[in-house]
C-alpha cells in the first residue's frame, strides 16, 4: 500500500515538475543553469517523498568555478531525486538521445542545454563530443555517469573514455562525484529514513596530457572513486 502511495506521489510530483519546468525553459530556453533549477525542483521534494536523509560533502565540487568534467556513479533510475541538489551552477549533462522522447522530462532535457547522444550513429556522437569541448570552454561543466549504464552493485563497471576524451580536449579538470549505494537498500514500502552520502573528490587535472594518457587517468579515477564509495559504505554500517 505504502509502495503504491509514494510512486503515485511520486509520478505526480514527476510530472508537476515537467510541467513547471517547461514553462521556465520555454522562457529562458538552454540557459545553462537550467539543469541545476530542474535538478532542484525534482529532488528536493522526491528525496522527502522516499524519506532520504541526504549527506552531502561536495565541497570541491562547488568550490571548483564552472568548466570541469563531473563524472558520478550511476545507480537506478532514481538517481535525479538523490542527486540532483549537489548539481552545481552552469552545469548540464550527456545523455542518450532516447530521453529526449520522454514526454516533459525529455523537453526539459533539451531546453536545460543537455547534449543528446545517438550512440548508433558514430557521426553524430563524434558531433555531439565536439559540442561538448565548446561548451566546456563556455565556462559550463558536464556531468556524465561514465559507466554508461545502471549498476547497483558493489564494485563499479568499466569506465567508458568519451568523458576523459572531452577532459583532455578541453584541458579542463575531471571532479569525481561518489554516490553510496543506496539502491539495493531503498524501499518504497517502508517508513523508514536511509541516509545516502553524497562525496566530491578533489578535481583531478588533465593539463598537458594527451589521449595516451587516458587509460590511467581512468583507472585512477575509478580507483578514487571505488574507495570513496567503500569508505562511505563502511561509514554507514557503523552508524
Amino acid at each position: 500500500m505504502l509502495y503504491s502511495l509514494r510512486m503515485l506521489l511520486l509520478g505526480l510530483h514527476f510530472l508537476l515538475v515537467g510541467g513547471i519546468g517547461l514553462v521556465i525553459g520555454l522562457c529562458r530556453p538552454f540557459n545553462p543553469d537550467n539543469s541545476r533549477l530542474f535538478a532542484r525542483l525534482y529532488s528536493v521534494p522526491a528525496t522527502w517523498l522516499m524519506r532520504i536523509r541526504l549527506k552531502a560533502e561536495v565541497g570541491p565540487l562547488f568550490d571548483h568555478p564552472p568548466g570541469c568534467v563531473i563524472v558520478a556513479n550511476h545507480q537506478s533510475n532514481f538517481d535525479l531525486f538523490v542527486i540532483g541538489q549537489v548539481v552545481p551552477k552552469r552545469t548540464v549533462a550527456i545523455g542518450k538521445k532516447s530521453l529526449g522522447w520522454i514526454p516533459l522530462f525529455g523537453q526539459l532535457f533539451w531546453l536545460g542545454g543537455n547534449v543528446l547522444v545517438d550512440r548508433k550513429n558514430p557521426y553524430q556522437a563524434r558531433k555531439a563530443l565536439q559540442k561538448t569541448t565548446h561548451v566546456l570552454h563556455n565556462d559550463t561543466s558536464i556531468w556524465i555517469f561514465p559507466e554508461g549504464t545502471r549498476n547497483p552493485d558493489e564494485h563499479l563497471l568499466a569506465f567508458k573514455k568519451g568523458a576523459f576524451h572531452m577532459a583532455i580536449e578541453a584541458g579542463v579538470p575531471i571532479v569525481p562525484v561518489c554516490v553510496s549505494r543506496y539502491a539495493r537498500r531503498l524501499s518504497l514500502n517502508s517508513w523508514r529514513r536511509r541516509t545516502v552520502i553524497v562525496r566530491s573528490l578533489p578535481p583531478i587535472a588533465t593539463a598537458g596530457l594527451s589521449q595516451r594518457d587516458i587509460p590511467a587517468l581512468i583507472e585512477q579515477c575509478r580507483s578514487q572513486m571505488q574507495q570513496c564509495i567503500d569508505r562511505m559504505e563502511a561509514e554507514l554500517a557503523s552508524h
